[in-house]
């Protein structure tokens, strides 16, 4: 996606001298409120167990690095690619995808939704107010479609506040790579802190996922006697380049077999080209079902994760019924638009801490305080 030919800004800006307009909302994105706020929201590990873990910054700064690399050895526009991976979860909720879940059902339960991809694109082009000339950071055009289209396809029947976002077409190649880097970082990612955090067995790793389980003996087979985390570190990077070099191999082949030869080719594709080949899919796969078995719903990682998710609920339901109980700047959008809506944009803009704290002040739950210290 050549810079030059971005459909632009909603708000129309001088060119800048020696950064394109992708490189701009890149660095928009980096300097950005909700950006930073992803360092206190979590990914999956809470600081009970170690301060190594990921959170939702960190995850978010290895998809980026997994974006540049793949698009850059495509050759596509690693700074659009770079932009949308730094951005693709700004609009996570705390708790992560429990978080979203639960927002969602509450939603859903008074006539609307929640989705962390809608929320992001509310964010860049509402909540932030940074410039004196226009709302929000006023994106690149392909920036705020990629937030949006780069996991799903939209019906314009279906989100027609969405109509301007081409729905029946797809995403150029740079949004369509994210949903897949942003997999190989956190599968990857998620092995390895549930290392950190002592549940993971190795052993049953080894023999339930074969993708592994045949590296891993590769690697133990050339440094025999070696330390056991180093060799895991060096299989699962190694687990890492192969899913990696599958993605940009198998876009490559079924780009050319398409024989698109520019964005507007492969806006026009029948289907999407970007993704794993069957037998990678396959490999992703089963460290996928590894992690949900054995992982996120390990007993000591659900109870944590209900009790947060509970919080936010009764949180909701409290700011819900309770006129005067938020903020000043959110109490005086209320009469505009629909309280649930004003509520929810509220909380998903909250840290983990921070949502755990407020809950404490409202409730004073002994339990509740002590399980703010847990994240």
């Amino acid at each position: 996606m050549p810079a030059e030919q971005s459909r632009g800004r909603r708000y129309p800006e001088p060119a800048h001298p020696y950064r394109s307009c992708y490189a701009r909302d890149r660095d928009r994105i980096i300097h950005s409120r909700a950006f930073r706020r992803l360092e206190a929201k979590t990914q999956v590990f809470t600081t009970r167990y170690s301060d190594h873990f990921r959170n939702r910054l960190t995850h978010t700064l290895e998809v980026a690095q997994i974006a540049r690399t793949v698009a850059g050895a495509l050759g596509l526009n690693a700074e659009l690619s770079e932009a949308l991976a730094l951005v693709h979860d700004i609009g996570h909720p705390p708790f992560g995808h429990a978080g979203e879940k639960k927002l969602n059902e509450l939603m859903l339960a008074r006539g609307g939704h929640f989705s962390h991809n809608l929320h992001a694109l509310r964010i860049v082009e509402q909540f932030e107010q940074r410039y004196l000339d226009f709302p929000g950071l006023n994106l690149s055009f392909e920036v705020r479609e990629g937030i949006i289209k780069h996991s799903r396809d939209y019906s314009a029947a279906e989100f027609p506040q969405l109509d301007e976002y081409l729905l029946d077409l797809r995403p150029p190649l740079e949004a369509q790579l994210i949903d897949w880097v942003d997999e190989i970082a956190y599968n990857t990612a998620d092995i390895d802190d549930a290392l950190e955090a002592e549940l993971l067995d190795l052993a049953v790793l080894r023999k339930e996922v074969s993708f592994f389980g045949d590296i891993y003996a590769e690697v133990d087979g050339a440094h025999r006697g070696a330390r056991t985390k180093l060799l895991f570190n060096e299989a699962l990077k190694r687990v890492l380049d192969a899913l990696a070099t599958d993605l940009l191999e198998t876009t490559e082949r079924r780009v050319l077999a398409s024989g698109a030869s520019s964005v507007e080719d492969i806006r026009r594709a029948p289907h999407r080209l970007a993704g794993f080949s069957d037998a990678a899919a396959a490999r992703n796969g089963e460290l996928k079902r590894f992690l949900f078995a054995h992982i996120y719903n390990h007993p000591v990682i659900a109870e944590d994760r209900e009790r947060s998710v509970n919080c936010l609920e009764e949180l909701f339901t409290y700011y819900l019924g309770a006129c005067g109980s938020m903020p000043a700047p959110y109490e005086e959008l209320a009469p505009m638009e629909a309280r649930h809506v004003v509520v929810c944009d509220y909380i998903a803009g909250m840290t983990d801490q921070f949502l755990l704290r407020r809950h404490h002040e409202h409730f004073g739950d002994a339990s509740q305080g002590k399980s703010a210290t847990l994240h």
